[in-house]
């Protein structure tokens, strides 16, 4: 298993119950990124980080072909599952570089360009030609892709490809499984997530200055860190009584985030599956949130939330003002959110045996 992904060592109990899963139905080798700090496991080659930090990422894609040669030749897998489209293209040049047969999946869990031009720095847009290329290069000539829905499906086979299979990955929802409690008596909007450019936080703040003098007894509850904190902390100093912020929450800190809201926001860009959404449906909050990417394989307007069009703020205001306004109909689609999430809630077994099932018919 081969991605950007950040591990740290020893995993978390979470990861820890999807990789025992995994390790049910086959040997498990995982190339990554390592965290900080790290410990040991024979299952993880991970890299450590960079410095400057700036070039950690350029550092990661320029070996990521050597790296993966060397654990062909190692390792002798009889496949690699690649997270990312880009990320495909190397892997597949790692192949060529070890002269091996091993099959190479691509795993896709969001949309192939977005990588290069909602995330990072701004000077990333500059590879978005380059990126194009190697997540069209990936797919094309993968042995196999495996999408997580409808929105990943359609990207496929833009690039002119065909997904070998569809399904969603292992998500943990114990946690949020609990009976959700009613709603708070005075009404809060929730953000959670990566304070990044495809997550649209800074639509969001514009929207929270329409909004807000239309509920004034309304909160935003926004909790995040990333390279827009400046968006946030100005939206703050602007409207201390009505806006809070949160750096980071570890789990039952969500969960708890979740009941204190009326309804989930998310506003973003770009997204493949958003597992905030569906942790929300878990504690029975609706969420409004933009059409882009995934968000309408979760969200159907009208029924578990309120969608609008991407990037218009005045859109998400109204949105935002029409259900904090209007506690039955947060109530009645908070109650429609938790009767839809129960097709997404799938044991590790479940997603290992789906894994295995893939990797099989790619191998045949």
């Amino acid at each position: 298993m081969v991605g950007r992904s950040r591990y740290s060592l020893p995993l978390t109990p979470s990861l820890e119950r999807k990789f025992e899963a995994l390790e049910g139905e086959f040997d498990v080798r995982v190339l990554g990124s390592a965290a900080e700090q790290n410990g040991r496991d024979p299952r993880f080659h991970l890299v450590p980080p960079v410095r400057p930090r700036a070039l950690d990422g350029a550092a990661f894609y320029a070996l990521l072909p050597l790296r993966v040669a060397r654990e062909l030749h190692r390792e002798r897998p009889d496949a690699v599952l690649v997270q990312g489209a880009p990320e495909t293209a190397l892997a597949l040049a790692g192949r060529a570089l070890a002269r091996s047969r091993t099959k190479v999946v691509a795993d896709v869990h969001g949309d192939p360009r977005a990588a290069t031009r909602l995330y990072g720095s701004p000077l990333r847009r500059l590879l978005s030609p380059l990126g194009d290329l190697l997540a069209r290069q990936g797919l094309f000539r993968a042995d196999g892709v495996r999408s997580l829905s409808a929105f990943t499906d359609a990207a496929v086979r833009e690039a002119g490809a065909e997904p070998t299979a569809s399904f969603a990955a292992f998500m943990d929802l114990e946690p949020f499984l609990a009976p959700p409690a009613t709603l708070p008596e005075r009404p809060v909007a929730l953000f959670v997530g990566v304070l990044q450019r495809y997550k649209a936080v800074d639509v969001l703040a514009d929207a929270w200055r329409l909004a807000a003098p239309r509920v004034p007894d309304a909160t935003l509850h926004l909790v995040g860190r990333g390279p827009l904190q400046n968006v946030v902390e100005r939206l703050v100093a602007e409207l201390p009584r009505q806006t809070c912020w949160t750096e980071a929450l570890p789990t039952e800190g969500v969960v708890r985030a979740l009941d204190e809201a009326s309804v989930l926001v998310l506003p973003s860009r770009s997204e493949g599956l958003p597992r905030i959404a569906v942790e929300s449906f878990c504690r029975g909050r609706a969420v409004v949130g933009s059409r882009a990417g995934g968000i309408p394989d979760l969200v159907v307007d009208g029924e578990n939330g309120l969608l609008v069009e991407t990037g218009y703020a005045a859109a998400l205001a109204d949105a935002l003002v029409r259900i904090l306004s209007d506690r039955p109909l947060a109530e009645r689609l908070g109650a429609e959110a938790r009767t839809s999430v129960e097709p997404w809630l799938a044991t590790p077994e479940q997603y290992a045996r789906q894994i295995r099932e893939l990797i099989e018919k790619v191998v045949s």
